[in-house]
């Protein structure tokens, strides 16, 4: 006697679908479909659209896809974290600024957005995505270093290091969210057992932003900790003016940091 599974064949569409939602992983590109499908891009592209259209699929992007409806595919990928469309959308490029510090914990606060530093063009700084907000950077090729992969779901997504990420906050307070936060994510940092001082100073060398030694000098005296990290600033100061945050008027000038600050800030130094 034989005996056949009691689970229904799928149609032919619907295993296409599935075979391509398993290879796909959390967001299809119409490269892998390309490949899966076996048909010319034209065809690809044509296919995935009327998937769409029916509902199977959504589209997030130019030639890519996420899964929409997956319940009778026998399927386990859903969507459920807006980091993996990150490489799909926005490659070559990585998470970073107030988003990565929250990776890393070095902050509590939680923000509504998903910060991407890019080297792909860009006309929107803020483009909304599947319900996800995305703050996009732009970001010369040669300065995409001191990144981690990490794991999201089917998806690996860079992220800047914790060093980086620290980095890029001093060189674009707005990044991290204003300067009052990314002052206490230096507080953080400087409390840390995998705290690195050589490759935060090496990280700023490389980035060849003046800007930054001055804001990490200027911050860095005011924290005991941070003391070691003053004289390898003060011989890399730049000449002209910065300010510590562009975002907040800074009428004050500390002239041994040459740097502009906000009134309340003034009175802060050495401890």
């Amino acid at each position: 006697m034989q005996y056949t599974s009691s689970r229904p064949r799928l149609p032919a569409g619907r295993q296409r679908l599935a075979e391509l939602l398993r290879a796909g992983g959390d967001v299809i590109s119409l490269d892998t479909a390309v490949g899966v499908l076996k048909l010319d891009r034209t065809r690809a592209a044509k296919t995935m659209a009327r998937w769409a259209e029916q509902g199977w699929l959504r589209r997030v992007g130019r030639g890519r896809y996420v899964p929409a409806t997956l319940g009778t595919l026998e399927s386990g990928l859903v969507l459920d974290d807006p980091w993996v469309l990150a490489p799909a959308l926005f490659a070559p490029c990585y998470v970073g600024g107030r988003t990565a510090a929250e990776h890393w914990d070095l902050t509590e606060q939680v923000f509504n957005d998903i910060v991407v530093m890019t080297a792909q063009p860009f006309r929107e700084k803020e483009q909304r995505r599947q319900g996800a907000t995305f703050t996009l950077k732009g970001v010369a090729k040669a300065k995409l270093f001191g990144l981690k992969p990490v794991w999201r779901g089917q998806s690996k997504v860079d992220v800047s290091d914790v060093h980086r990420t620290l980095i890029d906050m001093l060189d674009d307070p707005a990044l991290g969210g204003g300067i009052q936060h990314v002052s206490d994510c230096l507080a953080a940092y400087l409390k840390r057992a995998d705290r690195d001082d050589a490759l935060l100073i090496g990280y700023a060398d490389h980035l060849g932003n003046g800007a930054v030694f001055k804001r990490l000098g200027f911050l860095a005296e005011t924290d005991p900790r941070g003391m070691a990290l003053v004289a390898p600033c003060r011989e890399r100061l730049t000449k002209g003016n910065a300010k510590l945050d562009p975002a907040l008027p800074c009428p004050r000038l500390i002239s041994r940091w040459r740097l502009f600050v906000p009134a309340q800030w003034a009175k802060r130094g050495p401890r």
